[in-house]
């Protein structure tokens, strides 16, 4: 989609710090925001190094990931003359039928793996008032799907594609374009952590593989958003302090149980390429610089 004559490796490197540059700035800008309304109504998040973890705190969060959707895609129309739409899949949309037959097959078993994680890795539970509970349900139903979707663009919609067009063979940039993105979103977690470095690196590679094989972003956005909503809707059921789940990924912040979704994941990676092995991944059809934003 973005390999020309010429590599641009420079321009290509420049895409991915302006990604990751605006991610942590729009997530300071807009924490300290929440954390500023958050203490006039009395409570400390951990933005200001406090212990009260908001549901403005945690939408905060999500809502300044979210924004990667239309980073990602201004990065890419500034910096390649590639009209923003073309990051959704090779037909340049949404497709909705793609997201919708995922959702159907991935879902009942991505729930078994979340109750599982639940389980094996159970939180340190804390007292919720009935406010913050509703408020952080109502949160994570509305903003966790557009954040991990916010990722997805991020990194396998931009810099998947930008480090795939610097290879010059079809095999050497899928490995680029795989190894530069799972790597990228490993790093962007900022954990100490193997077991979740390792999570962290099959949770890139898998989607990545997946937007390659099936031409859009669409799967991955199920996994991702199934794996982000399910884990924090059933954290938040059984009243668990968030505040180390989601903010230590420091050494021994992870376990083996990992493991089990980065099995779930490469199972399901494996299946989408058995059923793509006829066809092959699905190829741009038309001039991604042709087709209206």
């Amino acid at each position: 989609m973005l390999a020309g004559e010429k590599r641009r490796i420079g321009r290509g490197i420049l895409a991915i710090v302006l990604l990751v540059a605006g991610m942590f700035v729009f997530s300071f800008i807009i924490a300290q925001a929440a954390a500023s309304i958050d203490t006039r109504m009395g409570r400390t998040n951990p933005t200001l190094g406090g212990t009260d973890f908001t549901p403005l705190y945690q939408g905060a969060g999500l809502f300044s990931v979210a924004l990667l959707i239309p980073w990602s895609m201004l990065i890419q129309r500034w910096l390649y003359g590639v009209r923003g739409a073309s990051t959704h899949s090779v037909v340049s949309r949404f497709r909705l039928d793609v997201f919708g037959r995922a959702l159907l097959f991935i879902g009942p078993v991505w729930l078994v793996n979340s109750v599982f994680l639940a389980v094996a890795m159970p939180g340190k539970q804390t007292y919720w008032s009935f406010a913050d509970l509703v408020g952080m349900v109502a949160v994570t139903l509305l903003l966790t799907p557009v954040q991990a979707a916010g990722e997805e663009y991020g990194f396998r919609g931009l810099v998947f594609r930008v480090a795939g067009s610097w290879g010059r063979g079809p095999r050497t940039a899928l490995i680029i374009g795989v190894l530069t993105s799972s790597l990228v979103f490993m790093a962007v977690h900022l954990s100490t952590d193997p077991w979740l470095n390792l999570w962290y690196f099959t949770l890139g590679a898998g989607p990545a593989v997946i937007t390659w094989r099936t031409g859009g972003i669409e799967t991955g956005v199920v996994v991702h958003a199934l794996n982000n909503t399910l884990s924090l809707l059933l954290a938040t059921a059984v009243h668990v302090d968030l505040v180390a789940p989601l903010l230590d990924r420091s050494a021994g912040a992870g376990s083996t149980a990992l493991l089990i979704p980065c099995l779930t994941l490469v199972s399901i990676t494996a299946v989408v390429w058995l059923r793509t092995r006829t066809t092959g991944p699905a190829l741009t059809p038309v001039d991604p610089r042709s087709v209206r934003v």
